[in-house]
């Protein structure tokens, strides 16, 4: 039976590596990269540092490029459903011709594999298919989240308060559902006007780019605003996470 390990490798600080990461990249035989292309070339970097660096030769790194997905499209979620499916046979492909009978493979994932990540939800596609058979393990990592509180060193529970998980399309339909909203990508600033909100705002989380911002939406919010496009802009992409509080009456 082959073998899949998904990883989770933190935020983007090689030290958030936990030792069942470590060890898990030291067991296994062959790492596959789903290539975003050149933009996004230096996500790619850091797996291979990480693989570099905790890998036990000899091991091998297998590449697909990852689809392209139409983000314009009207129908959001029939777009993400086109796109994962595409994701999904390449990574197949992967797992069936380059992963041996009783050899080990791992998809190093950003953060951790169950918070807003797409790739448990493919292998478990691949595996309802039928065309290739594997049994596989989850390896939890630190998620953007946890980076984003613990950068502004704040909680992210309060005292018998819920936390709603979202992302920034749904803040903008549905505006806060709870009085602390942890937002997920948003390339709209959909927080603008969330006047009575505080705010903890984190981008590039655990890497030399990082960027903090933090107070009352009233005051950083354009400020929040520039800073995101002109680092979209100088990198040619952005992931950002951020914490929307309500301020105490």
């Amino acid at each position: 039976m082959k073998r899949l390990l998904i990883i989770g490798i933190g935020a983007g600080d090689p030290d958030h590596l936990t030792l069942q990461a470590v060890k898990a990249i030291a067991a296994t035989d062959v790492f596959f990269i789903v290539d975003k292309g050149e933009v996004k070339h230096d996500l790619v970097q850091l797996r291979l540092d990480l693989i570099a660096e905790h890998g036990r030769p000899p091991y091998r790194i297998a590449e697909a490029r990852d689809p392209d997905r139409d983000r314009t499209a009207p129908a959001y979620a029939a777009a993400v459903d086109d796109w994962r499916a595409r994701r999904a046979r390449a990574c197949e492909a992967l797992i069936r011709d380059e992963l041996g009978d009783g050899r080990t493979g791992a998809f190093l994932v950003w953060g951790d594999p169950g918070v807003y990540d797409s790739t448990l939800a493919i292998v478990e596609d691949i595996l309802a298919r039928g065309n290739v058979a594997f049994d596989y393990e989850v390896i939890p990592g630190v998620s953007s989240v946890a980076a984003l509180t613990a950068r502004h060193r704040t909680s992210l529970t309060r005292v018998g308060r819920p936390v709603h998980l979202t992302t920034g399309r749904r803040l903008a339909e549905q505006g806060p559902t709870a009085d602390d909203v942890v937002i997920m990508l948003d390339a709209h600033c959909s927080f603008t006007g969330l006047d009575d909100h505080h705010i903890h705002w984190g981008a590039y989380l655990g890497t030399p780019d990082e960027i903090l911002i933090s107070g009352p939406v009233s005051e950083v919010g354009e400020r929040i605003r520039e800073v995101r496009a002109e680092a979209r802009a100088r990198k040619g992409w952005i992931m950002d996470t951020y914490l929307l509080r309500r301020l105490e009456e």
